[in-house]
């Protein structure tokens, strides 16, 4: 496709659908420099590129920051399971906590 202002080409969305697949689980900066070799000496209008760029960044900052949630949340569960252990360990260590028929 080409812009009609500038008259040079722009990434289509078939050509971000397939490299975005191929950048999915590259880190930022492999996935820029992958971006500049593919579009280098094909004339696509900067302004294009730079969106699809801008598009990878938010895309790679939403996984970096999805997997620390994910472990936080992890961490979280873990300390309330084990405060819960805790404090049963101590009811049935208590005399007369259990129920007497």
């Amino acid at each position: 496709m080409q812009d009609s202002t500038s008259g040079k080409r722009i990434l289509d969305p078939v050509e971000r659908a397939r490299l975005g697949l191929q950048l999915l689980d590259k880190p930022l900066d492999e996935a820029l420099a992958a971006i500049d070799s593919y579009v280098a000496g094909k004339d696509y209008d900067q302004q294009s590129v730079d969106f699809f760029k801008d598009q990878i960044a938010t895309q790679c900052k939403i996984r970096k920051e999805g997997s620390e949630l994910l472990s936080t949340g992890g961490k979280i569960f873990s300390l309330v399971v084990d405060a819960l252990s805790k404090n049963i360990s101590r009811l049935r260590e208590q005399p007369g906590s259990g129920s007497q028929r």
